[in-house]
């Protein structure tokens, strides 16, 4: 019927034009009976001999959407709180005034104040009329331990470029349109998943700076921060052949301090089992999950999100599932510089739980194992004292002949930029955990 579309060949020749030349007709009394849409691979079949090169009859058109095909996402840049840059350290308190630094108060049958390990009789309780003296009897003087840290801001940066005639291309015949527009969206994302790769990088990366001196350019991984001296020294010769001890590793160095010199503060809860060799990797268990979070919570941590893969999220739901119990659902309102969203479907989103513990996957968390089947590890984030330090948030610069200034890039073209300023912080290490060695 004139003027509707019943076919798909109906529908290609209303979209690209050829219902001026009445419908298909012309093709057909060409030869071309197959119809229109078998144009798009350049395989049109001809009965007759009215032409001999099918293809300049159709010519097809793409359109200017650009669709992605890769899974861009972010979720561990995205849940990682964001706070101004406000000192480039901060102090803390390593060691308590007597009783050690470990999660719990430590005392024993012998131990003058102020030991890490005191008496059981001498942590406070003073005889009537105590003088103030300096034996183990009298009231001593005793103090907490402190260390600085130093958190050095990290640039990430990703520049890009097109011609004038680029530019000017893509407005016409096929093209995407505004060429600036569809790459600042693009590289815009790329800018951002490599932040969220950097927050989740391998500590192998960081084995040796000889072979590759500038990975401290990067964010420092939350694999790093959540961390152990324990865990690096059952790395060493394992996951990592080179000394993780070495002056030139980069492994026991964070925010200025050094893990195998500075005591337990700098310690995160981690378990890995018996250690990294082929033999060592561990079946994920609700045991292991339920014991890190409560030695987390006895050291005085709070999880407010379990970061893992998109393979392990699966193994717990089919763990909960053998036991017939199923993850819970948790709405998480998202919130941005303190301004928190209104609780419902426009501004939330629904996530798995594990004991109210909201579980995040991130396509490129990582298995640090020997293991040849392996899962991700598993990071119990205390996100009130984890955090990213942003000293300048993201920016976009563009200068060129666009902008009427080819002088101040030195080419017929546009120059872009994209760049993020900050750094992640941690004021509580021990409130961190971590599950890896899994399969």
């Amino acid at each position: 019927m004139t003027g509707y579309i019943n076919t798909i060949a109906d529908l290609e020749a209303q979209t690209y034009g050829i219902h001026k030349f009445g419908g298909n007709a012309l093709l057909k009394k060409a030869g071309v009976v197959a119809g229109v849409h078998t144009g798009h691979d350049n395989t049109l079949t001809v009965s007759g001999s009215g032409i001999t090169d099918t293809t300049v009859l159709y010519n097809v058109v793409y359109g200017q959407k650009v669709w992605s095909m890769l899974n861009r996402e972010v979720n561990a840049l995205s849940m990682i709180s964001k706070r101004a840059y406000t000192s480039s350290g901060w102090r803390v308190l390593k060691s308590r005034p007597a009783g050690g630094s470990g999660s719990t108060f430590s005392v024993g049958t012998s131990g003058a104040i102020g030991a890490d390990t005191v008496a059981a009789d001498h942590i406070g309780g003073v005889r009537e009329n105590a003088s103030l003296s300096t034996d183990a009897d009298g009231l001593n003087a005793i103090a907490p331990t402190y260390a600085q840290l130093f958190l050095s801001p990290k640039i990430v940066a990703h520049q890009f470029d097109f011609s004038e005639l680029a530019m000017e291309l893509a407005a016409i015949d096929d093209g995407i349109g505004d060429i600036r527009a569809q790459m600042r969206e693009d590289m815009g994302k790329h800018h951002a998943e490599v932040q969220n790769k950097m927050l989740v990088m391998p500590l192998e990366h960081y084995g040796e700076s000889s072979a590759m001196p500038d990975i401290e350019q990067n964010y420092t991984s939350l694999l790093k921060v959540v961390s152990s001296r324990d865990e690096l020294l059952a790395i060493d010769g394992g996951v990592i052949a080179t000394d993780v001890t070495s002056t030139t590793n980069n492994l026991g160095k964070i925010y200025g301090s050094e893990r195998f010199t500075t005591g337990s503060f700098l310690d995160a809860e981690v378990d890995f089992g018996s250690g990294y060799g082929a033999g060592d990797v561990r079946s994920l268990t609700l045991t292991i999950l339920n014991s890190l979070i409560r030695k987390l919570r006895q050291a005085g941590g709070s999880p407010k999100v379990i970061l893992t893969g998109y393979d392990t999220a699966q193994a717990i739901s089919d763990l909960l599932q053998s036991q017939e119990r199923f993850m819970d659902r948790k709405e998480i309102v998202p919130t941005v510089n303190g301004v928190r969203g209104v609780k419902g479907s426009e501004v939330g989103f629904r996530v798995s739980t594990y004991y109210d513990i909201p579980i995040i996957p991130v396509k490129d968390m990582p298995s640090t194992t020997n293991a040849s089947t392996s899962i991700s590890d598993m990071l119990f984030l205390d996100t009130d004292h984890l955090w990213l330090s942003v000293m300048k948030p993201t920016q976009y610069f563009e200068d060129g002949i666009a902008n009427g200034n080819p002088f101040g890039v030195g080419s017929l073209g546009n120059r872009a930029l994209y760049r993020t300023i900050g750094e992640v912080g941690c004021s509580f290490f021990k409130g961190q955990g971590k599950i890896t060695n899994l399969q």
